[in-house]
This record gives structure tokens, C-alpha cells and sequence, in this order.
């Protein structure tokens, strides 16, 4: 599948690429972005290369995994990053907003935007969002963009070593109101 852009009202997702490497590695500095996902922590410079070099190209080819880079439709910074992927045979999103570009919405939006996208153009039928429990600003853009609470993964994640609870919800394509223009 060639490369996707996608445009919101506000936000421009196009294909994370080797290029970022510095504002990703930079993003990824911030240890609420390390304590609540599975990146490695410390996080290194090589860790950013050999995700966009290696990683995201290779989901992108094998139709598994599609990550975007999130940015103000007019131009500037790495905002966010969204994506989804095929975690074991179901389409899961996952998503992280830098530090300093929290509370605008900016990852509700991505998410929104990324999830039509998996419906319209995937096939996707589910879209399922599973957080760590206790993580409350992930619960909170997933709720905003309309995923449903269903319950509580007991020890279904290992996260920096320990079995973590999980916290799941899904989207259905008719939990979607029609698309704004863009």
C-alpha cells in the first residue's frame, strides 16, 4: 500500500519517516510517554532510527501496522503520533501527544481521523484502544473519540517488565458521526 496522507480541520497525518527521528526521539524523552507505553526506557537515539527505519516501513508493507506523524495542517512540529495495528488477528490504535502539545485535542482528532481512514480504506469492522490501567489521559482521548469502555484485562500486558492490567475499549464504524469536511 503506497504511503497515506490524512487531513483534519486542524491536522495533517502523513507516514512517520526516517526524518523525524529527531522530534520522536525527542518526544519520547518524556517519562509519562515511557511509563505508559512500551517504548524502551531509557529511550535512545537508535531506538527513534530503527523504529523509522525499520519498524514502520516493514507494518506499512506487510499491511500490519500504519503510523502517522501528527502536525499542524499549516506547518510546524511533530504533535502526536497515531497509529493502528493487527494485534494478533484485531486492529488496535495507540497514540502519543509531546508533552507540550497536550490538552488541545490534537490526539482525539488524530484518532478520529485515523479510525475513518481504518474503516474506509482497511476494512477494519472493530477498532479496539487498550491502555494500561490508570492511564488516565489515554482514557480520556479514547472516550472523546467515541470509543466504549468494556472492562478490565487483568495481567494482559507486560509493560517494563510486569504484567499490567488493561483497560479496553472499542469503536464500531456506526459509533462514527459522518465525516467533517475537510
Amino acid at each position: 500500500m503506497e504511503p497515506v496522507t490524512l487531513t483534519t480541520q486542524r491536522l495533517l497525518l502523513r507516514p512517520l519517516e526516517p526524518s523525524d527521528a529527531e522530534a520522536v526521539f525527542l518526544a519520547c524523552q518524556d517519562p509519562d510517554i515511557q511509563r505508559w507505553t512500551g517504548i524502551p526506557s531509557p529511550y535512545e537515539r537508535q531506538h527513534a532510527e530503527y523504529f523509522l527505519r525499520q519498524l514502520v516501513p516493514e507494518g506499512r508493507q506487510k499491511q500490519t501496522m500504519f503510523h502517522f506523524a501528527v502536525e499542524p495542517r499549516s506547518g510546524g512540529p511533530l504533535l502526536a503520533s497515531v497509529n493502528v495495528h493487527n494485534h494478533t488477528g484485531t486492529w488496535e490504535i495507540g497514540y502519543w501527544t509531546a508533552r507540550e502539545h497536550r490538552g488541545h485535542g490534537y490526539a482525539t482528532e488524530g484518532v478520529l481521523a485515523i479510525a475513518r481512514w481504518a474503516f474506509t480504506t482497511l476494512g477494519v469492522h472493530r477498532l479496539e484502544w487498550r491502555a494500561e490501567a490508570g492511564n488516565e489521559g489515554s482514557r480520556i482521548v479514547a472516550e472523546k473519540a467515541g470509543f466504549v469502555f468494556e472492562g478490565v484485562l487483568r495481567a494482559a500486558m507486560m509493560n517494563h517488565g510486569t504484567w499490567r492490567d488493561v483497560w479496553i475499549g472499542a469503536l464500531l464504524p456506526s459509533d462514527l458521526e459522518p465525516s467533517p469536511a475537510s
